[in-house]
């Protein structure tokens, strides 16, 4: 958001991901409904305010890869994906004055055949355990793979910049 030079604040929605992500869904389903309810629970605090949620999934097949936290569980997800195809699926939902606004961008990356040690060394030196799928491609991460397939690769760092401008823009926000 800073790059919009627009002002804006951070707040935590507080909405129990957990729940939702036990819920038996497909995952771009549960992207979803956790953007729209993050942007809901916020603008019922703002009700003035234009206010934009977001959630990101990294998938393999159907599997879902959340923040790691710790080091043995990051090594564990970048082996399971190395030399593999997984999806970066990312959901936005503005809320506003006359409704929501939702949209989601799903970007292909492919991962290296990693070996063990690359794996290890990458782990270590960029500490990706906050981070689903368990890389930092705005980073050393992008070390990580062979070939990204994208229609905005701002998405990949967590926030589609392209749609979200044309989206604001639509909404009265004042962008070039």
């Amino acid at each position: 958001m800073d790059r919009l030079r627009i002002p804006f604040t951070c707040e935590a929605p507080n909405v129990d991901e957990d729940s939702v992500k036990l819920q038996d869904r497909d995952p771009l389903a549960t992207v979803q409904e956790l953007a729209n309810q993050k942007a809901r629970a916020v603008y019922e605090r703002h009700p003035k305010s234009v206010v934009v949620g977001c959630d990101q999934a990294v998938v393999l097949d159907k599997r879902f890869f959340d923040k790691p936290g710790s080091i043995e569980a990051a090594i564990k997800q970048l082996r399971q994906m190395r030399g593999q195809e997984h999806r970066l699926i990312t959901a936005v939902a503005i809320a506003h004055s006359g409704g929501m606004v939702e949209f989601t961008d799903t970007t292909r990356l492919t991962m290296r055949n990693l070996t063990n040690g690359e794996i290890a060394r990458y782990v270590h030196a960029d500490r990706p355990l906050d981070c689903a799928g368990s890389y930092k491609i705005e980073s050393l991460g992008i070390s990580l793979f062979e070939r990204i397939d994208s229609h905005d690769h701002t998405a990949i760092i967590g926030l589609p910049l392209l749609q979200l401008c044309r989206e604001l823009r639509k909404l009265g926000v004042p962008l070039p």
